[in-house]
Parts: structure tokens; C-alpha cells; sequence
């Protein structure tokens, strides 16, 4: 009986051993790989976004308004990049990506390329700030855009814009407040905003949070919405659209498993709603979707082509190639 005991005990000792040995071998770096992937993925929804303000050039004759308050938090400015001599000039309103917790308005890969492609054309462009998680969760961000929002379209006119041809546009996160305020316009009404005549959402973080919340995900988006699906239905711009919603052009991402389907559910029901929308895919990263509108090319084009179906004058400053 001892010899067979011991036998047992054997052979569980060597299988414990083998395992461990098998587990260093293969299975630690294989898990490892999968984690690293994993997280690789987390860090490029919120890529190039660290929080860092980077100085960016201005083109020739272009000046810039620094920080403009819209509130009382430090976060809650705005940088007005302004063409030369400009008359009732469209506004560009772009806000930032970083998860809903770190990124900043003067980032080059927010800033750099968009400004150097319309501010010469004589479009303003503005990029703004908003307070971050866990100062403010995403619909207290949401909230932020709207008074900004706001703000710059009572500015508009001393700076030679129009302020009833703003473009709102956003980024990741960025991307995900600017949809959840176009699908339903009535939250940034209340908060003093106008009307604006488009959209447009650059791979956002989340369309239907619910569905996000409820299947596999980022530990960030935790971070962001938390653990009540009631809270996650009224932060989500798929269950937040309305047939009052503004037109809006939905870049998505073929890489990315998520990014396409959310954003043709999303359009689908829009159009449902007698909304105009429409998806643009691109084989892009997250990151490069951002960073390179503003270049030549058939991505720019696209989106330019939405950007001049909102309004006339839109449509002659773009197709304008000239430099003022």
C-alpha cells in the first residue's frame, strides 16, 4: 500500500513538474504574447493621445487664440487657430481622443495636419479641451463639449467665423462624445449651443455602449461607464439617436473587429430615422485615422466631399486649392 502510495505521489510530483516546465516553456509565453497583444490594442485606442501638449507650426499668415476659457477648470480651454482675414468663415470643432482619460487639444497628430489643410483655405479650426475621468465621467465630458461648443459659436463672429456653420469632428473618445451629442442635439441645446450643419466621428470609442458593456472589453471602458446599464444606455449614441439628429459621416476602421459593424448598425438606424449618415471605412490604424486627415489623398478627399455636401460655402473653400 506504501509502495503504491508512493508511487502516486510520484507521478503527481513528476506531472506538477512537467506542467511548470511545459507552462515556462510555451504556455508563460504564449500567455504573455496574448497580454501584450492585448494590451497593445488597449494603448492604440488611446494612441498618441498622452496628455502632452505639443507645439505645432502655424501656416503663413495664421494666428492662434490660446486657451480660451469656456469654464472654471483648468481643463476646460480652447485653442482657436484663425486664417488670414477671414469673413464668415465655417469652424472646424474638433475634440480629442485618450480613452476619456488622458489626451490634450495640442496634440500634433489632433491638430497638425487638419489645421495645415484648412485654416490656409480659410476654414477656422478649434481644438478643445474637456475635463477627464475621474474628474468627469463621459457624459459630464459630453457636457464640457456642449458649453464649449457654445462658447466658440459666441465667439465666432469677432473672429471672422460663422457660427451657424460649425463641423463638429472627434476622435476616439473624442469621437464617441461628438456622436452622442449629434444623435441627440437637444443635451448641447439646453447647455446655450446652436444648431451646427454636420458630424463627423473618426473610429469612435464606443456607438452602442451596451453592447460593449456587455461583451468582451478594454479595461478602460470599465474605467469610463462603470457597472450601471442604465448609465451606459444614456452615455451610448446608438440608443441616444433621434430623428432630430444632424448629419454625420461615421469613419470606421476595417482592422478593427468592432469599429465597422457598431458604425453600420449605427448609420442604419439613423437612416431608419429619415437621419442623413453614412459610413466611410478605411485600412488605416486607429491612430492614422486621425493623424492623417489633412493629406493628400483619397481619405482626405472623402471626407472633404462630406464636409462640402453640408453647405455651399464649405464646398467653394474646399474645392479652392488656392492659398490665401
Amino acid at each position: 500500500m506504501f509502495f503504491i502510495s508512493f508511487r502516486r505521489v510520484m507521478l503527481w510530483m513528476l506531472s506538477a513538474v512537467m506542467l511548470l516546465l511545459w507552462q515556462t516553456a510555451f504556455a508563460g509565453p504564449i500567455l504573455n504574447r496574448i497580454m501584450e497583444r492585448r494590451m497593445a490594442q488597449q494603448q492604440d485606442v488611446i494612441a498618441d493621445e498622452s496628455g502632452v501638449s505639443r507645439q505645432v507650426s502655424l501656416p503663413a499668415g495664421a494666428r492662434i487664440v490660446r486657451d480660451f476659457q469656456y469654464g472654471t477648470d483648468k481643463r476646460q480651454r480652447m485653442d482657436i487657430y484663425l486664417p488670414w482675414q477671414a469673413v464668415g468663415a465655417p469652424v472646424i470643432f474638433m475634440v480629442h481622443g485618450g480613452g476619456w482619460r488622458i489626451g490634450d487639444k495640442g496634440m500634433k497628430s489632433v491638430v497638425e495636419n487638419k489645421m495645415n489643410r484648412w485654416v490656409p483655405k480659410g476654414l477656422i479650426f478649434i481644438s478643445v479641451n474637456y475635463r477627464m475621468v475621474p474628474d468627469a465621467d463621459p457624459i459630464e465630458q459630453e457636457n464640457d463639449i456642449a458649453r464649449a461648443l457654445a462658447a466658440a459659436q459666441g465667439k465666432a463672429a469677432t473672429l471672422g467665423g460663422d457660427p451657424t456653420k460649425f463641423i463638429l469632428m472627434g476622435h476616439s473618445a473624442g469621437a464617441h462624445l461628438v456622436a452622442l451629442l449629434a444623435a441627440s442635439p437637444a443635451t448641447a441645446y439646453k447647455l446655450g449651443a446652436g444648431p451646427w450643419i454636420g458630424a463627423i466621428s473618426l473610429d469612435s470609442g464606443a456607438i452602442d455602449v451596451i453592447q460593449i458593456m456587455q461583451t468582451r472589453h478594454f479595461s478602460l471602458f470599465d474605467q469610463a461607464f462603470g457597472s450601471d446599464a442604465a448609465y451606459w444606455k444614456k452615455a451610448s449614441p446608438y440608443h441616444e439617436l433621434t430623428a432630430q439628429a444632424t448629419p454625420f459621416l461615421v469613419v470606421c476602421l476595417a482592422q478593427r473587429r468592432v469599429s465597422c459593424p457598431q458604425a453600420r448598425k449605427f448609420v442604419d438606424r439613423a437612416v431608419s430615422l429619415h437621419v442623413r449618415a453614412s459610413v466611410l471605412e478605411q485600412n488605416l490604424s486607429h491612430k492614422d485615422i486621425n493623424q492623417q486627415l489633412g493629406l493628400e489623398g483619397s481619405y482626405t478627399d472623402a471626407v472633404e466631399s462630406f464636409m462640402g455636401s453640408l453647405d455651399s460655402s464649405v464646398m467653394r473653400i474646399l474645392k479652392d486649392r488656392r492659398i490665401p
